[in-house]
């Protein structure tokens, strides 16, 4: 009863703050300043694009400078690399079951090279997102332009996240990151985790398609999301606080878009598009702000994040766009909360380092 009582605890459980608003504060600046160029230049429906090229801040957050721009490169690779797949699906009207099999096989390719080189946030997670919605938004302009968009932010939040370094000028000589050796015990864990999320990506997506659904991605991530869990109670956890997150998340989005009394979207309809820009970089900034303190807390904000890029890239009646979302999100956890039962063999441990991580004291502001 106690380990029962336990886990039930720390569904609610807020951590430390651990100099959360400064990692909001660069992951804000990252998505800002690229989206309100694109909306300065009428092109607000690019702003996908530059988002999720942007969200490259979110890796590397507690590491030193010099660590964190290697971190960040990696996870860049990950994220422009999903908006180029689903820019490709899209350009070539590539949807439904092509969605499905291309992301579920990346979801287990990103699994691999996220253990490999350790990215935290864990997992392939947002770049399977980055595919799964560019697929899903037509591509309005030449596809090179969706990915020089894309890499122009990652490279603008990889040098905010440098930006610290110039007033310190602190380097550590021979300091690199974690890299995991996948080979014998760990490389066989490492595929059956690989396993896990293209069958649980791959299920989920295909349950969106059968259903009919017009965002059967939002499926495939969620199915994500409880994987990226370090154990079993974790993973049954992040699913927990996908769907809880999200449903309110979605109370959010329908204050902000659903035309009623109620809501807010009849006081700035003449300046819908300039509101839902300015919305998506303060959802993003209480998004990270929560990120590691209480991912159900994060999904409030990121929830909004996303369904507001929609409707900027593509918009559609906001009543379907929010049903679609609970519908999907629900499923998809679920799925992915039974795989994580299901398929428990092969847990990820810690392998030989090929060197070793130098954590020096950071400084105020950094």
């Amino acid at each position: 009863m106690k380990p029962v009582l336990r886990q039930v605890r720390a569904l609610h459980r807020l951590e430390p703050a651990d100099n959360d608003h400064l990692a909001a504060l660069r992951v804000a600046l990252s998505v800002a300043v690229p989206s309100l160029i694109l909306l300065l230049l009428g092109r607000e429906d690019l702003i996908v694009y530059a988002v999720f090229g942007a969200l490259t801040g979110m890796y590397g957050r507690s590491e030193p400078h010099q660590l964190r721009l290697r971190h960040q490169s990696q996870a860049a690779l990950v994220l422009v690399g999903g908006v180029a797949v689903g820019v490709f699906l899209s350009v070539n009207h590539l949807q439904s079951w092509w969605l499905v099999a291309v992301e579920a096989l990346l979801a287990g390719v990103g699994s691999v090279y996220s253990d490999r080189v350790k990215l935290k946030p864990n997992g392939p997670f947002f770049g399977i997102l980055a595919l799964g919605a560019c697929a899903s938004v037509p591509t309005t302009v030449p596809w090179f332009v969706a990915l020089l968009i894309a890499a122009g932010a990652a490279a603008f939040s990889m040098a905010v996240g440098f930006g610290g370094w110039v007033r310190g000028r602190s380097w550590q000589r021979g300091a690199a990151r974690d890299v995991v050796a996948l080979s014998g015990a760990a490389g066989r864990a490492a595929a059956v985790h690989a396993a896990r999320y293209t069958l649980a990506v791959g299920l989920a997506g295909s349950i969106g398609v059968l259903s009919g659904s017009g965002h059967p991605h939002w499926a495939m991530a969620a199915a994500a999301v409880p994987l990226a869990g370090a154990d079993l109670p974790s993973r049954v956890r992040r699913g927990i606080h996908r769907i809880v997150g999200t449903f309110l998340g979605l109370a959010v989005t329908a204050v902000v878009l659903v035309p009623a009394p109620w809501s807010l979207a009849p006081f700035f309809a003449a300046h819908q598009v300039v509101v839902l820009a300015i919305l998506v970089i303060v959802f993003q900034f209480t998004t990270e702000l929560f990120m590691t303190r209480h991912y159900g807390l994060a999904m409030v904000s990121f929830t909004p994040v996303i369904l507001l890029m929609t409707q900027l890239a593509a918009p559609m009646d906001p009543s379907v766009l929010i049903l679609e979302r609970g519908v999907e999100t629900f499923v998809g956890a679920l799925v992915g909360i039974l795989v994580v039962v299901a398929v428990r063999q092969g847990v990820m441990r810690p392998a030989t380092l090929r060197f070793p991580l130098l954590r020096p004291a950071r400084r105020p502001g950094e």
